[in-house]
C-alpha cells in the first residue's frame, strides 16, 4: 500500500546526479537448471508465537538507505533471535463490566481458519514501478513498498508460510483458510500467477523478461513450491493492489492514459512525486527504476531524474507483466488445482467483477463467512489514491441482506475484508481510512451502527495496514445488549516486518459466550533458504525507516494496544445472544 496520511507534510530531499543504465538482452525463459528445481523446506521445528518470538537485534548506529539491500549485512541490520513467548491477552471490552473471565473456560470448539494478507508477489524487473521515490523519501515508511530487500523474495516467503500452515495443519486441523487481499503488488499477471502456483505447488520461475540471473542468482532461481495441504480450501478476498496500479491507481479511469500499456513497455516509468502530489503522475520528471535480477542483491537501474538520460532507459517486454482487470484477476482463481473451485468467487461474479460472496465453512456448525469487496471501484472519479474503504450500493444493499439473512437462519457471522473500519483516519486526513466522498453508499458511522445491529456478528477480519490490532467496536446498550459489540482483528502482511500469518479459534462457552482465540504466527523459516533472508531484509527495512509498528494508533482508541514486535495474541469474549445460545446449545 503507497498511501499513507504523511504524505501532505512530509518534505522530500531530492538527490542529484544519477547514472544511466540500459538493460540489455532478449526476452527468453528461464536458463536451464541442472536437475530438477530446488525446493526450500522449513525449520523442522514449528512453533506459535504463544511458544516463542522472533525479536529484531539492535538497531545499527551507522545509517544507510533502505535500498543499499548490499550493505545490511556489513553494517549488522536485520539480525534477530529468538525470544520468549507472547501471552494471549484475556479481552473483555465487550462483556457487561460485573463479567468474571477467570471463570470463564474454553469450551467447545466450533471453527479452527488462518489467515495471511498483504503478500505484495512482485515482479521485481517490471518497468513500471515507483524504486526511485523511496529514495526521496528515506524514512517515510510507505518506502518499504517502494524499495526494500523484502522484493526480492515474495514468493518465497509465501511459500515458507504455506508449509508452516501444513505443519500447524497435522498438529490441529484446520477447517480452512482465507486470504484476504493484496495478492499482487501491482495488478500483473505474472504476480497473480505465482501467488496461485504456489499455494498449488508448482514449479515457480520468479523472473521476468530477459530472465537474467535466473540460473545463477538465489531469489532468481525456479524453485518446486511445496503447495497448500489438499485438505484445506482457501479463499480470496480481493486488496486494492490486486485491481490498482501500485495499490492507488486506476488503469482505465484515471489521469495517465498510458499506464496500461506501461506494464507491458521495453521503457522504464517515468513519472513526477506522486507521493506528494497524485496528479503529478502525468509529469515525467524521474525515471522509477527496475531491478536487475544478474546482481545478488538486485540492483537499481534506469532511474534517476529524467533530465540526466540522454534517452529513455529501456527494459526486455514481457506480456506476462500485464496489468489485469478486476475480472481477469477474479477468473484466474478458477484456473487452478486446489479447492473450492474459484476460492469463493462465483463464476457469474467473475463476470460482472462482483469480488463478494459468503459460505458455511463446516458442515452443522452455523457459522458464516461474509467476503467483502470494500475497496473503491474502478471508475469512481477519483484523483486521490485509491486505498480508501469503500462500498457502492450493489455492495451495500449486499452486505446488509448478508447479515439479515444469517440472523434469520441463526447463524454466527465473520465479515471478512481487506480495508479496516475505524483504526485510521476518515479520508482525506488518511489515504486508508473510511472514504467520505459522496460517492460512497455508507459513512463509516452508518456502517458501525447497521453492524451493530446484528447481534451474531463476532467480529471484521481484515488486513490493508500491514499490522497486528484487535480493537473493540462496543455495543451502543453495553449494559442491556452486550451482543451488540463486535470485534475487529487484524492479519499483518507477510511481505513486510513481522511476516506473520494468524491463526483463529471459535469456541462455545457453557456460560452463554464466545471465546475467539487469534495467535500471530512466523514462517519457520530455515537458516540459509531464500525466506530465511528475507526476514533479515524486512527487520533490516524496519529498522532503516525507523518506524515504531508496536504503537501505531491513529485513532487513539483506547481498545487497541501495543503490538509486542508488531505482534499481539489475545482471547476475546463475546456474549450471545438469548435466542443464539439457545440454539448453540
Amino acid at each position: 500500500m503507497i498511501a499513507s496520511r504523511t504524505f501532505r507534510s512530509f518534505s522530500p530531499s531530492v538527490l542529484a546526479g544519477m547514472m544511466t543504465f540500459t538493460l540489455a538482452g532478449c526476452s527468453s525463459a528461464p536458463s536451464a537448471q541442472q536437475g530438477p528445481p530446488a525446493d526450500y523446506p522449513i525449520a523442522p521445528e514449528v512453533l506459535t508465537t504463544l511458544r516463542r518470538t522472533v525479536v529484531p537485534g539492535p538497531t545499527p548506529s551507522t545509517k544507510i538507505g533502505v535500498g543499499e539491500i548490499s550493505e545490511y549485512e556489513q553494517h549488522a541490520y536485520g539480525t534477530w533471535s529468538f525470544g520468549p513467548p507472547l501471552k494471549a491477552v484475556t479481552r473483555t471490552d465487550l462483556m457487561p463490566a460485573a463479567y468474571d473471565a477467570s471463570a470463564s473456560t474454553k469450551g467447545k470448539p466450533l471453527l479452527t481458519f488462518f489467515t495471511i494478507s498483504d503478500i505484495h508477489v512482485t515482479d521485481k524487473e517490471s518497468p513500471n514501478q515507483l524504486i526511485y521515490l523511496q529514495r526521496l523519501y528515506p524514512k517515510l515508511p510507505v518506502g518499504l513498498s517502494l524499495h526494500s530487500g523484502v522484493m526480492l523474495y515474495s514468493t518465497h516467503v509465501l511459500d515458507a508460510a504455506v508449509q508452516t500452515v501444513n505443519a500447524l495443519h497435522k498438529q490441529s486441523p484446520f477447517d480452512f483458510g482465507i486470504s484476504l487481499g493484496d495478492t499482487c503488488n501491482s495488478t500483473q499477471y505474472n504476480e497473480l500467477r505465482w501467488y496461485i502456483d504456489v499455494l498449488d505447488g508448482k514449479v515457480i520461475s520468479p523472473s521476468s523478461g530477459a530472465h537474467v540471473g535466473a540460473a545463477t542468482v538465489e531469489y532468481q532461481k525456479p524453485f518446486k513450491a511445496a503447495g497448500l495441504d489438499r485438505a484445506i480450501p482457501w479463499y480470496q478476498a480481493l486488496g486494492n493492489h490486486d485491481h490498482f496500479w501500485m495499490g492507488s491507481v486506476p488503469l482505465d479511469h484515471g489521469l495517465r492514459t498510458d499506464l496500461r500499456e506501461s506494464y507491458v513497455s521495453d521503457t522504464v516509468f517515468a513519472a513526477g512525486d506522486v507521493l506528494r502530489n497524485p496528479a503529478a503522475i502525468v509529469d515525467r520528471d524521474f525515471y522509477m527504476g527496475t531491478l536487475d535480477g544478474s546482481t545478488p542483491f538486485g540492483d537499481v537501474v534506469g532511474a534517476g531524474p529524467a533530465a540526466d538520460f540522454k534517452s529513455p532507459p529501456k527494459v526486455v517486454a514481457d506480456p506476462d507483466r500485464r496489468s489485469l482487470r478486476r475480472t481477469e484477476w477474479m477468473k484466474e482463481f478458477f484456473n487452478t488445482s486446489s479447492s473450492p473451485a474459484g476460492h469463493g468467487f462465483s463464476s457469474e461474479g467473475a463476470d460482472s467483477g462482483f469480488a463478494c460472496y459468503s459460505f458455511v465453512p463446516k458442515a452443522g456448525v452455523p457459522v458464516k463467512v461474509i467476503v467483502l469487496d470494500d475497496t473503491q471501484r474502478d471508475d469512481d472519479g477519483s484523483a486521490d489514491i485509491h486505498g480508501h474503504g469503500f462500498l457502492d450500493q450493489p455492495r451495500w444493499a449486499w452486505l446488509k441482506k448478508e447479515l439479515l439473512d444469517g440472523d434469520t437462519a441463526g447463524q454466527l457471522m465473520i465479515v471478512a475484508a481487506h480495508v479496516p473500519i475505524g483504526v485510521e483516519e476518515t479520508a482525506p486526513a488518511s489515504e486508508m481510512g473510511w472514504w467520505t466522498d459522496p460517492t460512497n453508499a455508507v459513512t463509516l458511522p452508518e456502517l458501525v451502527a447497521e453492524l451493530q445491529g446484528h447481534s451474531n456478528l463476532l467480529m471484521w477480519i481484515s488486513g490493508h495496514r500491514h499490522l497486528s490490532t484487535v480493537k473493540a467496536f462496543l455495543s451502543p446498550d453495553p449494559v442491556n445488549a452486550p451482543e451488540k459489540g463486535f470485534w475487529e482483528v487484524e492479519t499483518s502482511s507477510l511481505r513486510d516486518f513481522p511476516q506473520q500469518l494468524r491463526t483463529f479459534g471459535i469456541y462455545l462457552n457453557g456460560d452463554g459466550t464466545v471465546s475467539i482465540t487469534v495467535t500471530d504466527v512466523d514462517p519457520a523459516v530455515k537458516e540459509g533458504t531464500p525466506a530465511a533472508t528475507s526476514r533479515r531484509f524486512a527487520i533490516a527495512a524496519q529498522q532503516l525507516v525507523e518506524a515504531d509498528i508496536s504503537t501505531h494508533n491513529p485513532t487513539n482508541d483506547p481498545s487497541v494496544k501495543p503490538m509486542s514486535n508488531g505482534s499481539y495474541n489475545a482471547v476475546m469474549l463475546k456474549k450471545l445472544s438469548p435466542a443464539m445460545a439457545r440454539k448453540l446449545e
